[in-house]
């Protein structure tokens, strides 16, 4: 009986484990078999078929984005390939400058809250991660990472879309 209970339990832990790395990173490419039909102000998830162009983004401790400025047509799909070269864990998440501010200042209300959308992608040290997105309006749009502190020390990025 109680080998049956300690496995219960090891299983338990097992999936809470998994849930919290799914939410933080490693696991999220799974979720993005399926493609989400949600339209920001900044465009939505794009289908990695029909990326147009794939763009490197580096990310380190000295907070920054290396590029911090990209620049893309209305109707692109773009494939970005995160990669983590500092020691901490750190993310690109896209978006307008309004809503980047307002979740920065939520996640240093909180910050062990777990999320994950396809226009994020949470990498830890040493890994990469990807987003693919299409640009469906013309504007200004911003990438940042909002581990708490980071996006304050100016840890962003500027995407102009042209029509």
């Amino acid at each position: 009986m109680s080998v049956r209970l300690n496995a219960g339990v090891a299983l338990l832990a097992a999936l809470a484990m998994s849930s919290t790395a799914f939410a933080h990173g490693e696991g999220h490419a799974s979720r993005r078999l399926e493609l989400s039909s949600e339209r920001h102000p900044w465009g939505q998830q794009g289908d990695p078929a029909k990326a147009t162009r794939t763009v490197r983004v580096d990310m380190d401790d000295r907070m920054r984005f290396v590029p911090d400025r990209l620049e893309v047509r209305q109707g692109e799909t773009v494939r970005f390939v995160v990669r983590n070269r500092g020691q901490v864990l750190h993310e690109m998440v896209i978006g307008t400058r309004d809503a980047l501010e307002s979740h920065a200042e939520l996640m240093r209300k909180h910050p062990g809250m777990e999320h994950d959308e396809p226009y994020m992608a949470h990498v830890g040290p040493g890994q990469r991660g990807e987003i693919v997105w299409t640009f469906t309006e013309p504007g200004e749009y911003f990438y940042g990472c909002l581990v708490p502190g980071h996006w304050e020390a100016g840890m962003k990025g500027r995407i102009v879309v042209r029509p």
